[in-house]
């Protein structure tokens, strides 16, 4: 007997996979044979480098804007390959059970290089930056063991990844286009920068969506049994 070729089921909302140009990005990389997988390993190198250069921003040189460029440029270029590896396994015919594996576990090293980034950066928070991190791993989890337990994926918000991506993006534009005279910090030291209240923003929000996700995991749950 023929085995049932394997079945993409869930995959998170992106509105941006119905442009014509993603389309046809993904159909020219399916037909010159690019590997899903290696597409998920790039967008994580893509958000470990983002990590990096948001970090680097914090050094004793002139050029940080430099890096807050590099930062936003490289969280999006994650962002563009975590919706294409998908978009190529489908084109392809190439979607399997591993493929599942690489789409989810450079996610989450993607997700803490950025954030830890961001609160080691030039006008983070370290604290922040860890919280946020550890929220973002935390809604991830959540989904992951609703999906083990038997219910559907769950990708809403208000703090999924697109969204915390978003923030950073934000803010990493925010610190190299805006004059240094709007670069301040509020209260006693070491103050509230914008940097740090988006951490704060991405971390109640991340906590909020596993608290979301867990209660529409268990109604389905519930529902089932």
């Amino acid at each position: 007997m023929a085995e049932t070729p394997y079945q993409v089921t869930e995959r998170r909302p992106i509105g941006s996979r119905n442009w014509a140009a993603s389309k046809g990005a993904a159909k020219w990389l399916a037909q010159r044979g690019a590997s899903p997988n290696a597409i998920s390993v790039a967008g994580m190198v893509c958000g470990m480098l983002g990590g990096v250069a948001l970090a680097s921003t914090a050094c004793p040189y002139a050029w940080e804007r430099v890096g807050w460029l590099a930062g936003a440029a490289m969280i999006q270029a994650r962002l563009l390959a975590n919706m294409l590896d998908g978009m190529v396994a489908v084109e392809s015919g190439t979607a399997s059970a591993v493929g599942e594996l690489y789409n989810e576990v450079p996610d989450r090293v993607s997700d803490t290089a950025i954030l830890l980034g961001a609160g080691y950066a030039l006008h983070g928070s370290v604290t922040l930056g860890w919280a946020a991190a550890c929220a973002a791993l935390f809604t991830a989890y959540v989904r992951a063991m609703g999906k083990a337990a038997g219910a559907p994926h769950e990708f809403c918000g208000p703090m999924a990844k697109q969204h915390r991506m978003a923030i950073v993006t934000v803010i990493a534009l925010f610190y190299a286009l805006a004059p240094r005279s709007w670069q301040v910090t509020w209260g006693p030291a070491p103050g509230w920068s914008v940097l740090s209240v988006g951490l704060l923003v991405i971390v109640t929000g991340a906590l909020v969506t596993a608290v979301r996700r867990l209660a529409r995991v268990a109604a389905n749950l519930r529902r089932r049994t």
